[in-house]
């Protein structure tokens, strides 16, 4: 059985990891509501779907890729339904070829392991390794569903706030495509 908790309001009252503490501590400073859940780590699609029922909204995609020489970085953010095709999103950046960060590329560029990859982990970016790339169909939903940086909690935010101002915060100034 998938562990779901009840809706919650408020951060953790532990954080496991530095950028979850930082995910927290900017949603305050900046007095932005969420709602969150904690759950077991989300392995499968049936999990993903429970998540975004219990949280009335719909999780993003998001990935970390790479140039064939790892010196450029690429967040890729789209809605969880859409196929992932390297050749579409390489097309749409026109640059030859994108492929999957590594493991450990993703733990300590953006500070999160497998699964946890979110648009927060832009906070741990301070060199401006990473290009935000968002798919122009996520910015039709109200609600941006990302993890918190952990595989065990996942959360809501004002997709509004997430693309206009907490990107500036960070520093990053979104790419809209379309794919």
């Amino acid at each position: 059985m998938f562990y779901l908790s009840e809706v919650k309001d408020t951060a953790p009252s532990e954080f496991m990891t530095p950028l979850q503490e930082m995910v927290y501590n900017t949603l305050q400073q900046f007095g932005i509501a969420f709602e969150r859940v904690d759950t077991a780590p989300a392995i499968t699609m049936e999990d993903c779907k429970r998540i975004d029922d219990k949280l009335d909204m719909r999780t993003v995609k998001t990935l970390l890729l790479c140039n064939r020489q790892q010196t450029k970085f690429y967040l890729y953010i789209t809605t969880a339904e859409k196929p992932f095709i390297t050749k579409d999103l390489s097309s749409a950046l026109d640059i030859p070829r994108v492929s999957f960060a590594s493991v450990e590329l993703l733990q300590n560029i953006l500070g999160t392991p497998v699964g946890a990859a979110t648009i927060f982990g832009v906070l741990l970016d301070k060199e401006n390794k990473v290009e935000v790339v968002v798919d122009k169909d996520v910015l039709q939903e109200k609600w941006y569903g990302c993890s918190d940086g952990t595989t065990t909690s996942y959360m809501k935010v004002s997709t509004d706030w997430i693309i206009n101002d907490f990107l500036a915060h960070a520093n990053h100034s979104p790419k809209i495509i379309e794919i």
